[in-house]
């Protein structure tokens, strides 16, 4: 009587699996993903009636204010107001259809308002918009 030898396991890694595998990573690192989004200064945003949103936010430079007067450009402190102009200049190089937009504390001062606004006249960014919240 001969015995025989019984065959060996296969060797060979499955794949038919995979793609199920690699989509449900996918979708798991879409669900939670969490995009940054610029933070700014802490501030109170005034209320308007009537506001509209910008169509594109590639081309907005914003500047955040609030009222201890500390001004911050896309996330970063500004330590002097004639800072201001020098970045914006540099943003105006690159981009020439920038959009300042100025989310300023509603009990900032507006004599801080005003010299921010002169540092963007000397630079020529005379596309301002300034935000607030919707209410009454």
């Amino acid at each position: 009587m001969a015995i025989q030898k019984k065959s060996k396991a296969s060797q060979e890694i499955p794949t038919a699996s995979m793609p199920d595998i690699v989509f449900m990573l996918l979708l798991f690192f879409m669900v939670t993903t969490v995009f940054r989004q610029s933070t700014g200064l802490p501030i109170e945003l005034p209320k308007a009636k009537k506001i509209q949103k910008l169509e594109a936010k590639k081309n907005v430079v914003s500047i955040w204010g609030n009222e201890q007067q500390d001004i911050s450009i896309d996330d970063k402190l500004v330590d002097k107001m004639s800072d201001i102009r020098r970045i914006m200049y540099e943003k105006m190089i690159e981009n020439p259809r920038i959009v300042v937009s100025l989310k300023i504390d509603k009990a900032a001062n507006m004599g801080m308002v005003n010299d921010i606004q002169q540092e963007l006249r000397e630079v020529n960014a005379l596309r301002v918009n300034y935000t607030a919240i919707y209410g009454d």
